[in-house]
């Protein structure tokens, strides 16, 4: 723990109005009402616009001394969650001399770090953002269906070895990146072994090392990235993030960092063959040039199609050929698709026939055919663990979708604002495309979408604490106003009563 102070749960150190509203002040809990100047003065800044990885650098910069924010703290947490993240990306340990379980020592150790530090800081375990409540949630269902579990000692090892780290790293994520530096790093971590990745599939393509199916190559990376569709699903994600980058800086450097990123990171996906991937990467690209170019949509489309188009045109021989099976069964040599349709409606199948608790995380192989996973982490979820984790699952990802939709449009045009524009419409775009490329792979207990959504909660939770203000969908604001006139209606009768 740093001793330059810490953060209470969601609260602003400089309280800025946003959108003009005068009396959105008034609609607020107090801990985001607008303090007075001596409060403001004292405020901790967040990290500088002159960072070398500060995404704003000089073109979204405000005028004023340093930006006001969360407030530093967890500096040796931070420090442990960012080795963790190196190692648990680039498994050094795979060509260096160290141990193969240093990733669970790092966890360990970070976790007996940020423990002490957050309970000092701010007498809690945790900040409860919405996203957190959920993913404990899950977790409780997860504990519910080993007693039940088909196999219980294999459903505890699927939740021992795989979902309770992830959450854990998750919980320790959303309290411990409390400035912008820190988001950063760590969406520079996760372009730049996506980059690697890419180089790595574009190499073994060229050398013919077709370690997949005879004709796919694989992740030079083992671990979540070893399946070609699962190293698929993470450069997909990446991509999005690395236009918009792109686009958010005017250095020259940089830009060509991002440009060089995205091109390589979408050349991989095509080495891969992956089909969900390809399904990924048009519809976020669609979600993103929508958004990015909302002043002419006719033009965006027209792009889309050509770009579609051209992408299919310029990519190897037989890739054209695997995507339309997607849609036509003979063109497969491996009959996969149909495998995998006759999987899917087996995992639906078993969640409706187990709706309370599923037949035990990690257990669905069981009943499969052929020993085969699900290859769709939504029936994976609901088929091993219950519809109540079914939809929590899906909430998890909506609710940080719909709060970044929101950021984005209050600072759509506020170039003091931009670097919030950006990242809100790359992250929307990352989600989209792990939504869609989850339905094809059992990735819901693999680290990708909860370190998107731990990007996104950071981003929000530093967004609010700039602004001062709860990011609030237009039925919520609806919803405090009516709230707030039946306070004053009540207090209004109130008084009459007293005076008469």
């Amino acid at each position: 723990m740093s001793s330059d102070g810490q953060l209470v749960d969601y609260e602003p150190v400089t309280p800025t109005r946003r959108g003009g509203d005068a009396e959105r002040e008034e609609l607020l809990p107090a801990s985001f009402r607008v303090g007075n100047d001596e409060e403001e003065r004292r405020g901790a800044s967040v990290v500088g616009v002159n960072s070398p990885l500060a995404i704003n650098t000089d073109e979204t910069a405000p005028d004023d001394a340093g930006r006001r924010g969360l407030k530093r703290g967890h500096a040796f947490t931070f420090a442990g969650l960012f080795l963790f993240t190196v190692f648990l990306y680039f498994r050094p340990y795979e060509f260096l001399p160290l141990p193969n379980n240093i990733t669970f020592v790092l966890a360990l150790l970070t976790l007996a770090v940020f423990v002490p530090s957050q309970l000092a800081a701010e007498g809690n375990l945790t900040a409860r953002p919405r996203e957190v409540n959920l993913v404990l949630l899950l977790c409780l269902t997860a504990v519910l269906s080993i007693p039940l579990a088909l196999n219980p000692s294999e459903g505890w090892e699927t939740f021992s070895g795989l979902l309770l780290k992830v959450v854990i790293i998750f919980v320790v994520m959303v309290n411990v990146v409390r400035t912008e530096r820190r988001l950063q790093v760590l969406i520079f971590l996760s372009l730049a072994v996506g980059c690697y990745l890419g180089l790595g599939a574009l190499n073994d393509y060229r050398m013919g090392n077709f370690a997949a199916e005879g004709y796919r190559v694989k992740g030079r990376i083992g671990g979540m990235f070893d399946n070609p569709n699962d190293m698929a699903t993470h450069l997909v994600t990446m991509i999005p993030l690395a236009v918009t980058l792109l686009l958010a800086t005017r250095r020259i450097l940089k830009k060509l960092f991002y440009a060089m990123g995205a091109g390589v990171m979408a050349a991989g996906v095509v080495v891969t063959f992956s089909r969900a991937a390809f399904l990924g990467l048009m519809l976020s690209g669609a979600a993103l040039a929508l958004k990015l170019g909302r002043r002419n949509r006719l033009a965006v489309i027209a792009l889309i199609l050509v770009a579609a188009v051209g992408f299919l045109a310029l990519a190897p021989g037989y890739y054209a050929e695997r995507v339309l099976s997607i849609f036509d069964n003979s063109l497969d040599p491996n009959n996969s698709s149909t495998l995998r349709r006759e999987i899917l409606m087996r995992s639906i199948y078993t969640a409706i026939r187990n709706p309370a608790f599923g037949i035990g995380i990690g257990n669905f192989h069981i009943v499969s055919v052929s020993e085969l996973v699900s290859h769709n982490a939504y029936t994976q979820v609901a088929a091993e663990m219950g519809l109540a984790a079914f939809v929590i699952y899906l909430m998890f990802m909506l609710y940080p979708l719909r709060r970044l939709r929101q950021i984005e449009r209050e600072t759509f045009g506020d170039k003091q604002r931009a670097r919030f524009y950006y990242l809100s419409v790359g992250l929307q775009a990352s989600l989209v495309a792990y939504m869609v490329c989850s339905f094809f792979a059992s990735v819901a207990y693999l680290w990708y979408v909860y370190y998107l959504v731990g990007y996104a909660v950071c981003l929000r939770r530093m967004y609010e604490a700039e602004t001062g203000a709860p990011v609030l969908l237009d039925s919520e604001r609806k919803a405090e106003e009516k709230r707030r006139e039946r306070r004053l209606r009540l207090a209004a009768g109130q008084s009459h009563t007293v005076t008469t």
